[in-house]
């Protein structure tokens, strides 16, 4: 299985780091601070274990299978369903499926939206970047604009 993208060039794309992201509705928008934004993943993808301090990060699976570790148990979701990372507790995933996978991110609050406009880069087409792994000095920059932005990084990706 391969997932496909059918994000419209009309949203503003952004590639983070090996991901292409659509901010679907920014925090601004309304009063709530509500933001939504759509990841495309490629199979293996992970970030770092991390915690954000001041907003619930929302996962709903659209296309494919993640496994997600949060706060030391371990969950496997696939299309259709819904996690929950909590503010204050540690958590990572990993893409599962062999083609990548597609989930909503929504949070409430601009910290996790901020950082993906600052270390995210405007992508030129509605696809996946070319993939590299990350150099020191881009980890450098990553965990201190995280940290700017409320999230700590405190481990490594999922193996």
């Amino acid at each position: 299985m391969t997932i496909t993208s059918n994000i419209t060039e009309s949203k503003e794309l952004f590639w983070f780091n090996n991901t292409l992201v659509a901010i679907h509705v920014s925090s601004s928008k309304g009063s709530d601070g509500i933001c939504v934004v759509e990841h495309h993943m490629p199979y293996w993808d992970s970030p770092p274990l991390h915690v954000h301090h001041r907003e619930d990060e929302v996962f709903h699976i659209l296309e494919g299978r993640m496994r997600f570790h949060i706060d030391g148990r371990e969950r496997i979701a696939v299309t259709g369903e819904t996690v929950v990372a909590p503010k204050g507790l540690a958590h990572t995933f990993r893409v599962e499926s062999s083609g990548g996978a597609r989930c909503l991110t929504i949070t409430r609050g601009s910290d996790f939206e901020t950082l993906l406009r600052q270390m995210g880069r405007p992508a030129d087409r509605p696809e996946l970047p070319p993939q590299s792994a990350p150099t020191p000095e881009i980890i450098a920059v990553l965990t201190r604009c995280c940290t700017a932005n409320g999230i700590d990084i405190i481990g490594a990706p999922l193996v």
